[in-house]
């Protein structure tokens, strides 16, 4: 699509422009906003990464090389922010003077080209707020945007899985501190669903039934339970290996984001923030967390599949991280200092 060119989808304008350096950037506007005519008048050189992927074969698994990323910005000062609006003295990776949400392709992404895609995704052109203190309606832009990015990278022809996910707090190790998510487009199944599906599959062919719906049941209505809507149930699993953990399941199997009906993105954005502000809280401070939408890979397994979200941080008390033990990073068993029902029944007290 050409720099400016607008299209509707459904209650969102979506404005595509490009960057001073090629990259792609996405504007997600309730439709009936001022239009927006992207022009990024800054002189940038080319992108150049020496991303790469290389397989480990002791576990099966690709491992991105990103040498290009130690240059990334890091901890900039507010004034400094790249992902702030542009204005007439500062020029940003944002060309326009305010936004609701953008997305753009990252300039030190993980991977690129054939190794895959990686894009930024602005929630709000506020510097100072969080997720959790966004209008639902905004949340609701955020997920749109969501969806649009998992349709579209989804349709490359090396793509086989596409990530959404938010890191948010020093603590987890943030670079910038605007709100912002990312999304990735790999040109693999991730480790992680290769081990879901694997495990889902053997419960399919043990017992006749869908695993994710077999805990989906388990916990609607037990000790586990944080919040439950018309579509979404939120919980701490019971086997939680964060502190804080809290996994959110559609009631209906669906694949992906874009397999949402309106009704359930609806829903949706009310579950997230009262989620997030139950989150935040439960301490001294904003929580540290990472939230991870699980989706099919773009081919493979998608009838076994069951999309949902995983929120955790590793706050385990207050001015107390959680950091992983060697039996936890060098085996990958986990050990966790919280009961699961205890903290989900201090984020049931919490309130939305």
């Amino acid at each position: 699509m050409r720099a400016g060119r607008r299209r509707t989808v459904a209650r969102v304008r979506k404005t595509v422009g490009r960057l001073a350096d090629g990259r792609e950037i996405v504007y997600f506007d309730h439709d009936g906003a001022a239009p927006r005519e992207p022009h990024d008048p800054r002189r940038l050189p080319a992108v150049q990464t020496a991303a790469e992927l290389r397989h480990d074969p002791l576990l099966d698994e690709w491992v991105a090389i990103a040498s290009h990323r130690q240059s990334r910005t890091h901890l900039p000062a507010t004034a400094d922010c790249p992902l702030c609006p542009s204005t007439g003295g500062r020029q940003t990776e944002v060309p326009t003077a305010d936004y609701d949400v953008v997305v753009f392709e990252n300039r030190f992404p993980a991977l690129a080209g054939d190794t895959g895609r990686c894009e930024v995704v602005c929630f709000t052109s506020d510097h100072d707020a969080s997720f959790a203190t966004l209008p639902a309606g905004r949340v609701r832009l955020v997920i749109e945007a969501w969806v649009d990015r998992t349709r579209a990278l989804g349709e490359l022809p090396h793509v086989e899985q596409v990530y959404c996910f938010e890191n948010r707090g020093q603590e987890i190790g943030v670079t910038l501190h605007h709100p912002h998510g990312q999304i990735y487009a790999y040109p693999f199944v991730t480790p992680r669903t290769r081990q879901q599906l694997a495990v889902a599959r053997s419960h399919l062919e043990r017992t006749g039934r869908n695993l994710f719906a077999d805990v989906l049941a388990a916990e609607r209505d037990g000790p586990r339970l944080v919040a439950r809507s018309s579509h979404w149930t939120a919980f701490v699993p019971a086997a939680a290996r964060w502190p804080v953990e809290v996994h959110v399941f559609p009631h209906r199997q669906v694949p992906d984001l874009p397999a949402l009906s309106s009704s359930e993105r609806e829903d949706l954005a009310e579950v997230y923030l009262d989620v997030l502000r139950r989150m935040d809280r439960l301490y001294d401070a904003p929580l540290p967390y990472i939230a991870a939408w699980h989706q099919a890979p773009v081919r493979a397994d998608r009838s076994l599949a069951w999309l949902h979200l995983q929120l955790f941080s590793v706050r385990r008390a207050p001015g107390k991280l959680k950091y992983l033990a060697g039996t936890e990073a060098g085996m990958g068993a986990f050990s966790n200092d919280v009961l699961p029902e205890e903290a989900a029944r201090r984020l049931r007290e919490a309130g939305p």
